[in-house]
């Protein structure tokens, strides 16, 4: 048998070609994966400080501990602050780095070298798979983890929860069963002025009033005094019947009468779909927000793509200007981009658009824009 011959002229070639793109590939994923982390974490040490600063005063006169402070509030914040700045972040990420390579012809060199602009953001896209996942973990189950712990201590050091107290509470606890309350205390637990109306259809079927009702904690019931019930009868009669109190189980938890919009990233993925079929359920007008919230969570990780091929390909170009241009262009893009994220997802979490179409037209209009900038762009 002969021996193989020494490797040819073109396989060394081919060889060295793709270790060299091995290292480049490693080279852009680190920068990229670096600058990001050092900018967010830059930015979420002064939003903190400036925080701090803000919630001082209430802080030291509730006697929140330190430990708390830190530990549990501020730790469990970090989170938030990382989902929701980390689009702006990675895309200004993209920007510095992709600007700084072409400013010290890296770029072109890999150009010159017989490297494709498509194959140069393979290590972008990789990166940007990883901040993709992270963000739908973030949103999905690990946010509302540690936003559990932040809003226990909201309620207990800066929102005075127990003071909290509704009027005109108004649901729908159940397909034709509709509640009404003038008046509810948290710190008591007592309320004033309930009705309960049994539907059948569109018809009236019966109606319960008490004039004072209480949530008792311990047997997650109600208590209601001075009740008056009403059965209508088919040929137009009523029963009337008093009571001078009543235990009964309505299907509803004051809790719910403070749940605040805001409070929905504390939900994960499987609580805020049960929330949701419970909400309608009851016709609760925040049904909207809660589903925009749900696709949200879906569209956002996407846009990573989206922004970081319009960051490659506005930063990918060696200028006069300098990273400055690119700088500039590439704010004015993001900027445009987040107003109209914030604008679609107000139309969806008020019920005027779909809230499904809502989260994802910013998406389905950046994908024009971001080709365009590629079809432009340097190669």
């Amino acid at each position: 048998m002969e021996e193989p011959g020494p490797p040819s002229v073109f396989s060394k070639t081919v060889t060295n070609l793709k270790r060299r793109i091995n290292i480049l590939d490693r080279y852009i994923a680190s920068k990229f994966v670096k600058t990001f982390f050092v900018t967010i974490s830059l930015f979420i040490i002064i939003i903190i400080v400036f925080d701090v600063a803000e919630k001082l005063d209430d802080f030291l006169k509730r006697d929140a501990p330190i430990s708390e402070i830190i530990g549990v509030y501020y730790v469990s914040f970090i989170p938030t602050l990382i989902n929701t700045f980390s689009p702006i972040f990675i895309f200004i990420s993209v920007l510095y780095m992709t600007s700084r390579l072409a400013g010290r012809t890296e770029i072109i060199a890999s150009l010159s070298g017989g490297v494709s602009l498509l194959r140069i953001f393979r290590p972008y896209m990789a990166v940007a798979t990883f901040f993709a996942w992270g963000s739908y973990m973030l949103n999905a189950w690990v946010i509302p983890i540690t936003d559990k712990d932040r809003v226990k201590f909201e309620y207990k050091y800066l929102r005075n929860f127990w003071d909290e107290t509704r009027n005109s509470i108004y649901r729908q606890l159940k397909p034709g069963t509709i509640m009404y309350m003038e008046y509810f205390a948290n710190h008591d637990s007592t309320g004033l002025g309930v009705t309960l109306q049994q539907f059948e259809g569109t018809e009236l079927k019966s109606t319960l009033f008490g004039r004072f009702i209480r949530w008792d904690r311990s047997k997650q019931t109600w208590r209601l005094d001075q009740v008056t019930t009403r059965e209508f009868l088919p040929n137009g009669n009523q029963i009337v019947k008093t009571m001078s109190h009543m235990d009964t189980l309505i299907p509803f938890n004051p809790s719910n009468f403070f749940f605040r919009v805001e409070d929905i990233q504390s939900l994960n993925q499987k609580e805020l779909v049960e929330f949701i079929k419970k909400e309608r359920n009851r016709g609760s007008p925040n049904v909207p927000a809660l589903e925009t919230e749900k696709y949200r969570r879906y569209a956002s990780p996407f846009s990573t793509f989206i922004l970081i091929a319009i960051g490659i390909a506005v930063a990918g170009k060696k200028t006069r200007g300098g990273i400055g241009i690119a700088l500039a262009v590439g704010i004015f893009v993001i900027l445009f981009f987040l107003f109209f994220s914030k604008y679609f997802i107000s139309l969806g979490a008020t019920g005027v658009m779909s809230p499904s179409l809502a989260v994802w037209m910013p998406n389905f209009l950046f994908v024009p824009v971001a080709w365009l900038f590629y079809r432009f762009a340097q190669k």
